[in-house]
């Protein structure tokens, strides 16, 4: 018979196994809703609306920041403005576009009244402008080089001959003339349209093409502008403030990897006030923080760039001041803000909600000091938004003590306490921005036409790439038609013969209205 010390044992050891069980199943079940997080997340960035912006009529539902009372479980009652609709713009026909005049008459029968047969006037007329599309037009150029001789010299051993020059080319005795390379290049990585679709598309002209020799094509365009795009790094690192991001891209032929590894694609941008707006792409093998250092070298400003610790790494090494992104962080936020909502109860405010507000509280003064000086807008900063960020600082310590750390919002909280400092910063410098979307913006079209052509067969091809998008980005930033802009670069470079003809054709000093 077992004593009751063996009962006391047994009754232990099974409220242990209890608690072990216990703890097994709230681990599962934190793993399901994180992976039902997961799946929310991914279903909204497929099929929901992209735009991270708060919504209008959220704005100012709390305006004071939360104190120790739970501010969860009130409402404050808020005035909502009213919709202005706003009126469409009608479609417009610009003036310098040529005009093709049609006339519409009466009969001759027509022209005389029926009741006394007096003869017609006119006397005024209708007119209605339509936009004709005329399809692509090909045609051949056929360059003639005259030959001469000197008939004396020519019946003796000593023998003359002179052939007329011609203008340098980007592939000498190719077929494929600037303006055919120009439209090659924009289709693929202005308008995503893949080299195998616009083989097909000129198979209606019947040209027959591969999709290999439009490869090799780019490949020699990207190095022929590779002195255009050293001067563009140049000039960017010449400036106080430099945004830089990434995104992976497939290269399929890369020296001891496998196919499907993920190589990086880097992208450093100007500031929007910058006079010389630049943008520059460069390919790397992998996203290790040597890449950014290589980028970066010679440069002494400031950094803004997102939460990746290659960044820390760079301006540590560098000796730069790092800036964080507000959108980034703010993006932790909506995903929280996105995985709660099925949980929301109606008319209450989440947690997500709060962190949301003073973020777009932060917007909200930077919109309204946009056309402040730089003295005006700093003391703004000072006396508005530091009040902001010192009670969001305060909502984030008392909440990172409640939250789950692996949740959406436990993670949006550690994410935003990691990057303080550096979220801070802006506040202190007029000229600092808050986030980093105009390198997010300029890497966009990348990323776009990725979803396209889907990868580079090789490493010269990824380069080729970077050179070409570079030169687009920033001549659509400098506002210049960018087929334009390729078709002048890919005839005037062959043919520049020092440095000043190149820097010439950077696209601020430019003028394509004129050429």
């Amino acid at each position: 018979m077992k004593t009751q010390s063996d009962l006391q044992k047994e009754v232990k050891n099974l409220e242990n196994k209890l608690v072990d069980k216990d703890q097994v199943i709230d681990n599962k079940n934190l793993r399901i809703q994180q992976l039902e997080n997961l799946l929310i997340q991914s279903r909204h960035k497929q099929f929901g609306a992209s735009s991270e912006k708060t919504a209008p009529d959220q704005k100012q539902l709390f305006d004071e920041a939360e104190t120790d009372s739970d501010l969860e479980d009130s409402v404050e009652e808020t005035t909502i403005p009213s919709y202005k609709r706003k009126k469409k713009k009608r479609p417009s026909i610009p003036e310098d576009y040529p005009v093709e005049d049609i006339f519409y008459d009466i009969e001759d029968e027509d022209k005389f009244c029926p009741h006394d047969s007096a003869e017609l006037v006119k006397f005024g007329e209708e007119t209605h402008k339509q936009i004709q599309i005329i399809p692509q037009k090909i045609k051949v150029i056929r360059h003639v080089r005259f030959k001469y001789r000197c008939p004396c010299c020519a019946v003796g051993e000593k023998k003359h001959f002179i052939t007329a020059k011609k203008p340098k080319l980007v592939i000498e005795k190719g077929i494929a003339s600037p303006s055919l390379l120009a439209h090659i290049i924009i289709s693929k990585y202005c308008d995503g349209l893949p080299l195998y679709r616009q083989v097909e598309l000129f198979k209606r002209y019947n040209f027959e093409f591969d999709r290999t020799s439009f490869a090799n094509w780019m490949i020699k365009c990207g190095d022929a502008v590779q002195s255009l795009i050293d001067l563009i790094r140049e000039k960017i690192l010449e400036n106080s403030i430099v945004h830089m991001d990434e995104t992976p891209v497939q290269v399929l032929k890369e020296p001891d990897k496998a196919a499907q590894t993920k190589s990086y694609m880097w992208v450093m941008s100007t500031a929007n006030n910058a006079a010389k707006k630049s943008v520059l792409f460069t390919y790397s093998a992998s996203r290790s923080a040597k890449t950014p250092v290589d980028i970066l070298n010679n440069f002494n400003g400031v950094l803004m760039a997102d939460g990746y610790s290659g960044y820390t790494k760079v301006c540590r090494e560098l000796n730069l001041n790092l800036l964080a992104c507000w959108v980034h962080a703010r993006r932790y936020f909506k995903d929280a803000q996105l995985v709660g909502a099925k949980d929301k109860i109606k008319g209450k405010i989440s947690k997500s909600d709060h962190a949301l507000n003073f973020i777009a509280k932060l917007y909200a003064i930077e919109k309204k000091s946009k056309e402040y000086n730089l003295d005006k807008k700093l003391a703004t900063r000072q006396s508005e938004s530091k009040k902001v960020l010192e009670d969001f600082k305060k909502w984030l310590d008392k909440r990172a003590k409640d939250t789950a750390p692996k949740t959406a919002l436990g993670k949006a909280i550690k994410y935003t306490l990691n990057q303080w400092d550096n979220l801070i910063k802006f506040a202190d410098c007029a000229e600092y921005p808050l986030d980093n979307n105009v390198a997010e913006n300029a890497i966009r079209p990348f990323v776009i036409g990725r979803k396209n052509w889907l990868f580079s067969d090789t490493q010269k091809g990824a380069i080729a790439s970077a050179n070409l998008y570079s030169l687009i980005e920033t001549a659509k930033a400098n506002n210049l038609n960018p087929f334009k802009y390729i078709e002048k670069v890919l005839t005037d470079l062959p043919n520049a013969e020092n440095l000043g003809q190149i820097e010439a054709l950077l696209p601020w000093n430019v003028n394509i209205a004129e050429d």
